[in-house]
């Protein structure tokens, strides 16, 4: 990749990093179906607002049942998940946590696209578990209903992100990205909008609330999905997959610097166990690569 590839690739790590501080911070006072209700709205807007800008003619209309279905399997559902989890558990857990979605994109791939499963997908799963079980018991936090029920919404969370890919690859292919992230985001809002009338917040909403919410809506929404889709278009989907790396460790710094969260061993090792897992499924991890590679250390 260029320098400006790879610079763009760091600041989106960074940016969806720091969503998961964003979100700690904004969802006790909003609470998290209307938090993500005005997330996803009003990047939609913004995102609506660009393309008039740009003059750039968008396509959903024709798509809008379809995208009823994306906007509740890519965002609503998951955002809402992850918001409700994070009453819970620290942003930094729930960063390493949600980086398991490609684990779940394997497999849903191969049920939903006929995508081939690998030995090495296969070990990358196993070593996924066991780095959410290395990490949610090693954190710091109690065990107790509250933490279970709180990670399942997680790993529910990534299971419907991987459903929302791969049905969007699947009856999305030829739209332009624009389209795509506009016709998401208000389908989410569409979808959220009768649940967040009767959870509306309740008294006055503390200013570092308030801006967390709004950094969340422009930089970590509506500017990070088009940084996303340049990478994707620029550098291709598999360079741009390697951000899924990069969030959790930007996610653990941040709640340590932001939040004072610890960060435990248990932590640690399971952000390793994650890492190397999602390593493999995705292919950026090949040991038969590197065999390839240097044939003559074989043996």
């Amino acid at each position: 990749m260029s320098v400006t590839q790879l610079a763009a690739l760091f600041a989106l790590g960074a940016i969806w990093g720091a969503s998961y501080i964003f979100i700690r911070v904004a969802v006790e006072p909003l609470g998290p179906i209307f938090l993500m209700f005005a997330r996803v709205a009003l990047s939609g807007l913004i995102l609506l607002a660009y393309a008039r800008l740009r003059r750039q003619k968008l396509n959903i209309r024709g798509h809008w049942r379809r995208f009823i279905v994306l906007g509740f399997l890519g965002s609503a559902l998951p955002f809402s998940l992850i918001a409700w989890a994070e009453l819970t558990v620290t942003a930094s857990m729930a960063a390493i946590l949600m980086s398991t979605t490609p684990l779940f994109t394997t497999f849903v791939a191969a049920i939903g696209l006929g995508e081939r499963l690998t030995l090495y997908k296969l070990i990358g799963a196993v070593l996924g578990i066991l780095g959410v079980t290395v990490t949610v018991g090693g954190s710091d936090m109690a065990m107790n209903l509250e933490v279970i029920s709180a990670t399942f919404a997680l790993l529910a969370a990534t299971l419907s992100y991987a459903i929302g890919g791969v049905y969007a690859k699947r009856y999305f292919s030829g739209l332009n990205n624009l389209s795509m992230s506009s016709g998401q985001m208000i389908a989410a809002a569409v979808v959220l909008a009768p649940v967040s009338a009767v959870n509306l917040p309740g008294g006055a909403l503390p200013l570092e609330a308030l801006l967390a919410t709004l950094a969340l809506i422009v930089l970590c929404t509506a500017f990070a999905y088009q940084l996303y889709y340049y990478l994707i278009i620029s550098a291709g989907p598999i360079n741009a997959l390697t951000v899924t790396l990069l969030v959790p460790i930007f996610g653990v710094i941040f709640g340590a610097l932001m939040l004072g969260e610890s960060i435990s061993p248990g932590i640690v090792a399971g952000l390793v166990i994650v890492l190397f897992s999602v390593g493999l499924v995705t292919g950026m991890i090949s040991p038969r690569r590197r065999y390839k590679a240097n044939p003559s250390k074989a043996g």
